[in-house]
């Protein structure tokens, strides 16, 4: 009978050069996602990617359909669901299923399903898609225009489906496009190869022959001067970033910050130093960011170069605060979400930690007789989250979080990246003091180990930060912000995101989680921690267009062990100014002037800890605890203690369960250490957990063994049996994987025997060696 591996080798790919594929259109075996990542205690892993059986490209960067094969004793239909699935993700508009003698064609541009005597030729494909997508044929080939490679750059299934969408609707002669893709899934890599095809091409609104003039614009020097100077930089001379009130009009690809060419009180705008058609297409950064917005000076700039063809790009998807930005662009192209990112394997998942202060969880009422820093009585009232930073500064809560904070590097890494988000400059300096002096230890070998980057450090504060996002430099570990590090800026390694102000904002929440999604195997970062001080976080995830919610939610009690429930809605505070202008530095404001009250007194102590995080599945499930949680996945595997057991005695089973668990995101080793068991057997634990069976200790299973087996032992010579109690002690001290031959043969005490072939020799060969060690692991579970 013959496999679905031998239907694609004798019969599929036989039949695609038969229709007149190549070598080079045919991709096969492609693994298309890197595949979910679980984190299992401080470690992770990942799940297998989606691998399509072919996909078929009728240029490099232009994917035609993908073909499921089955086997030949399969009917060709059961791969169809499967290709139609793979072609929805991929974009594709031709699925195909074959088990090597029929061959089924799903053809989404007429949404017909039928049976082929062959596959099509290329050729007969593109033209068919062609025809559909109403594109002419000088239009095709400026779309199979080749991406730019150069340096080894291959773009995700995702990138190209949002580059070629966006060069498509252009050609189509769509004069506005948005695109939806989450923070982290590489925004800026797909800008700029829209404007490599388009610039290559020569294409132009006019229809010249001439290369188009591209306007690349943000609302922040960060997200432009990255840009101009590494992804952009294939683009060498034709480069040039407006500003000190310069018109320059002799280059090709122009970069600007909204401010630089706005209007204000001096002049009428930059901008208008340009014709209304000079540009042939305008790209927007982070759109939702108030471009489109009607109230917006900057829509005005948009509206001028209305001639130009505008593209938004967004991490956001709709929701009322970024109304605006979807009624000027339009609905999305492409949509890219962070559940999809997070699926996929390419964004990083997170644990979410609900940490409430005793100030946070009751409010805050000043005593008759305290007065603040600068002697001034304070405004006798209830104070709660939402007022601290703001109308009252509350030092001993600024200490607490950096308490709290410096106990979780503690326990996971101390030079883990982590960012701390804090209500105004103000507050992120008094936190970066707290924070420094509570590792006064790393901060004399590293006097740079905790640092503020905000508006005020100006040129100091950017070098802060470019050492923190270069993954060679172990520090900056800790950056102190408000409001500049929310958006645009790449940190591949940040492990804790922390919040210490209250947002309301998805579409902000959603880009400063934005900071640590950002997967980097080669550093070991597989997932990250928000740390979440305000409730913020648990009420975006309370709310139902929320895309990427974390799941399973674990209990830890820190202080008084008293657990509080959620805080409700809170109402929104006013945002610091996000540009370095806007704010004056306080410290400079006489007493009297001063916005808000500073009290140095009082206790504060943390009141409860709950941890969320993402399961395989993606949902948000009640609050639990994770022995709890094992318990019920357990008990959805297994139907009784006994099922368990009788596959738990035999090793390649339990490696079985051991995997099914892990896949579950249950590492025994975090068993143990929350249900504080740690020389539990782990069958035991699991089985006390799901079925309350009685608990064992490993020695207490291992002297069980010896006292009642001892016929078992017999058999053996002296040295074989000595090698067996040895294996035994070793199990009874660190778990089953003692049993794993022949590693657990190669280290003390048990290599003072010999090499694994001398201490094979003792039981009369390798393979009565493993029946030995398999009959005792078998014996050892056996009640």
């Amino acid at each position: 009978m013959l496999t679905e591996a031998d239907t694609c080798r004798l019969y599929v790919l036989p039949k695609l050069y038969a229709a007149g594929w190549s070598d080079e259109q045919i991709r096969e075996q492609v693994t298309f996602t890197d595949g979910r990542i679980l984190p299992i205690g401080q470690g992770a892993r990942r799940q297998p990617g989606k691998r399509a059986d072919y996909i078929l490209r009728y240029r490099p960067d232009m994917a035609l359909a993908v073909v499921e094969a089955k086997p030949e004793s399969s009917p060709a239909g059961e791969g169809m669901q499967q290709a139609k699935e793979y072609a929805e993700i991929l974009g594709l508009k031709f699925a195909y299923a074959s088990n090597g003698l029929d061959i089924l064609e799903f053809d989404y541009t007429t949404g017909q399903e039928r049976e082929l005597p062959a596959f099509p030729a290329p050729d007969e494909l593109w033209r068919r898609l062609l025809q559909a997508e109403q594109l002419t044929g000088d239009a095709a080939e400026r779309l199979l225009t080749p991406a730019y490679h150069l340096g080894g750059w291959t773009p995700r299934y995702y990138q190209e489906i949002a580059i070629n969408r966006a060069v498509q609707s252009i050609l189509q002669g769509r004069r506005r496009m948005l695109l939806t893709m989450a923070t982290g899934t590489g925004k800026t890599k797909v800008a700029f190869q829209i404007c490599w095809k388009l610039w290559n091409t020569r294409w132009n609104r006019e229809g010249s022959h001439r290369r188009p003039r591209i306007l690349y614009l943000a609302d922040r020097n960060i997200l432009i001067d990255d840009p101009k100077d590494k992804d952009f930089a294939p683009f060498g001379d034709a480069r040039h970033k407006i500003e000190n009130g310069e018109a320059v009009k002799s280059r090709e690809m122009y970069f600007a910050i909204y401010q630089a060419i706005a209007k204000d009180e001096r002049r009428p705008g930059l901008y208008r130093e340009y014709d209304r058609g000079f540009f042939d297409l305008v790209i927007v950064d982070e759109c939702h960011r108030g471009s489109a917005r009607d109230e917006s000076s900057w829509r005005e700039i948009l509206e001028y170069f209305e001639p130009s063809y505008q593209i938004g790009m967004t991490a956001t998807p709709l929701r009322e605060d970024n109304r605006d930005t979807y009624r000027y662009f339009g609905n999305p192209i492409y949509t890219y979400s962070l559940r999809q990112g997070i699926a996929d394997g390419f964004l990083a998942p997170y644990r979410v930690h609900r940490v409430i202060t005793t100030w946070d969880a009751a409010g805050w009422r000043p005593s008759p007789s305290d007065l603040d820093r600068y002697g001034r009585e304070i405004p006798d009232e209830e104070y709660h989250t939402t007022d601290f930073e703001r109308r009252v500064a509350l030092r001993a809560r600024t200490e607490a979080v950096a308490r709290h904070v410096t106990a979780h590097l503690r326990a996971t890494d101390r030079f883990g990246k982590t960012l701390v988000f804090c209500v105004d400059q103000e507050h992120a300096d008094e936190m970066r003091r707290a924070l420094g002096n509570l590792n006064a230890d790393l901060m004399r070998q590293h006097p740079d180990y905790v640092c503020r980057v905000t508006s005020d450090e100006g040129f100091i504060g950017r070098g802060h930060l470019s050492h923190f996002q270069d993954v060679e430099r172990p520090t900056p570990v800790i950056l102190t912000t408000s409001q500049l590090l929310t958006t645009g800026v790449d940190m591949p390694t940040v492990k804790n995101v922390a919040l210490v102000r209250v947002i309301n904002s998805m579409t902000e929440f959603k880009q400063i989680i934005g900071r640590g999604s950002r997967v980097r195997d080669d550093q070991g970062k597989w997932f990250f921690n928000i740390l979440d001080y305000t409730g913020s976080a648990t009420r975006m995830f309370a709310d139902p267009d929320f895309d990427g919610e974390p799941a399973a939610i674990i209990e830890q009690d820190i202080g008084d062990g008293q657990v509080v429930e959620p805080l409700p809605e809170m109402p929104e505070a006013p945002a610091e100014p996000e540009l370095a202008e806007a704010a004056p530095p306080l410290a400079d404001e006489p007493p009297a002037e001063r916005r808000k009250f500073y009290f140095d007194g009082g206790q504060v102590e943390i009141a409860a800890h709950l941890v969320y995080e993402l399961d395989v599945d993606g949902r948000q499930l009640r609050v639990v605890k994770f022995t709890d949680y094992t318990a019920e996945k357990v008990r959805a595997l297994y139907r009784s203690a006994a099922e368990l057991r009788g596959q738990w005695a035999d090793p390649q089973h339990r490696r079985a369960i051991i995997e099914k668990l892990a896949e579950r995101g249950i590492a025994f080793d975090d068993v143990a250490r929350v249900a504080n068991q740690p020389d539990a057997d782990p069958l035991d634990l699991l089985c006390h957990l799901a079925f309350n069976a009685p608990l064992r200790t490993r020695r207490e299973r291992a002297q069980r063994l010896r006292s009642e087996k001892k016929d078992f032992f017999e058999r053996f010579g002296p040295a074989a049996r000595q090698v067996l109690d040895e294996l035994l002690e070793k199990y009874t001290e660190h778990g089953t994987a003692q049993f794993l031959l022949p590693d657990a043969l190669e280290v003390p005490p048990l290599n003072r025997h010999g090499n694994v072939i001398e201490i094979a020799a003792l039981f009369g060969g390798e393979q009565r060696l493993l029946a030995a060690v398999n009959e005792l692991q078998s014996l050892l579970y056996a009640a």
